[in-house]
């Protein structure tokens, strides 16, 4: 009797620990996304060659993504600054070397926008060479699935050559569905092409089913150098402009501030919508800045039908400031200009 009770409770130890190793350490398909932190552009950014000195700083936000484990899920679930987001939302089903890539592949098109905008906007000479699209990934019913890979550049459609990403979907969205279309690109350092056919894609228009980002280089005889290392994503784009412009054309624009911000930046200069706006708000006020730059464009008609309760980037920071009673003035922008002329006018005099 008294082994069998010794048994039980070695069992049941064994079977408690278990739960708890699963519990800590097990990751599941699910993703959590939590204010992130702040960093001060100057630390991956040299203009010129030139250290910049100035008081105050701009800073780009981010958050903070990890596969979580059933504990991390029901601390997340308990806080209501994180968000669960499954697998799919998050990763798009790449997995996690590709998904690692992707993100470069937008930091990297994220730097060349804001050398361009940064570089234009100062007045100095530079050109954006349009290369091509790289491929971000493809959807299930593309034609291409099995023929284009992560990081290959499309460069042609039909024989045609494009400008910007922009010309190269609107001529694509133009064909007819289930019409062929040739497609050139280059893979591993060669070029091919391939044949396949118009698909309709998610959002109701024609296309080729990739998803895209520009494969650009600037030209100019400023060095803008970056060394990012292992941040990756577009949104440092705005905060990353804003710190070329001022080193190159208003060294005092800052005015001794903490500022911080997030978006996009776009070759026309507009500031695009980025994810997580509410949590890298809080990470703004966290590092003490008084500035919060964050994008406010009108929510997509198609998002706002099948959502109705979906905000702007600007809502969605305006609802952790009210929520966490934050001291800091949120700015919303729709283009750099917008970002510029405000720091220009609430200038110290």
């Amino acid at each position: 009797m008294k082994k069998n009770k010794k048994l039980l409770l070695v069992l049941s130890i064994v079977g408690l620990s278990a739960l708890l190793w699963l519990g800590m350490f097990f990751r599941l398909p699910y993703y959590i996304e939590s204010p992130g932190g702040a960093a001060d552009v100057r630390h991956v950014l040299t203009v010129n060659g030139q250290e910049d000195s100035e008081p105050g700083s701009y800073n780009f936000v981010y958050v903070h993504v990890q596969q979580a484990t059933a504990f991390q899920l029901l601390a997340a679930y308990l806080n209501p600054t994180m968000d669960i987001r499954s697998e799919e939302e998050t990763t798009g089903g790449a997995n996690n070397d590709d998904y690692f890539r992707i993100a470069q592949f937008y930091m990297e098109t994220s730097q060349n926008m804001a050398k361009y905008q940064g570089l234009t906007l100062a007045g100095k000479d530079v050109s954006l060479d349009f290369f091509g699209v790289y491929v971000l990934s493809l959807t299930e019913d593309s034609t291409f699935r099995e023929i284009l890979n992560i990081a290959d550049t499309v460069v042609s459609i039909n024989g045609e050559t494009f400008e910007s990403s922009a010309d190269l979907i609107k001529y694509v969205s133009s064909l007819e569905l289930g019409s062929s279309v040739t497609v050139g690109y280059i893979s591993a350092g060669q070029q091919y092409e391939a044949d396949g056919s118009i698909i309709k894609l998610s959002n109701g228009k024609n296309g080729i089913g990739i998803t895209l980002v520009d494969h650009t280089e600037v030209d100019s005889s400023v060095p803008i150098e970056f060394q990012t290392g292992n941040i990756g994503g577009p949104s440092a784009g705005l905060m990353f402009t804003l710190s070329i412009y001022t080193q190159l054309a208003d060294p005092d624009l800052r005015d001794g501030r903490i500022i911080a911000g997030t978006g996009t930046i776009e070759q026309d200069g507009s500031v695009g919508d980025i994810g997580g706006a509410d949590k890298k708000v809080l990470s703004a006020a966290q590092a003490g800045a008084t500035v919060f730059f964050v994008p406010n464009n009108p929510v997509d008609e198609k998002i706002l039908k099948e959502n109705p309760d979906a905000k702007t980037n600007y809502e969605e920071a305006m609802e952790m400031v009210r929520q966490e009673k934050l001291d800091i003035e949120v700015v919303p922008v729709t283009n750099v200009q917008e970002a510029i002329d405000y720091l220009e006018k609430t200038k110290s005099e």
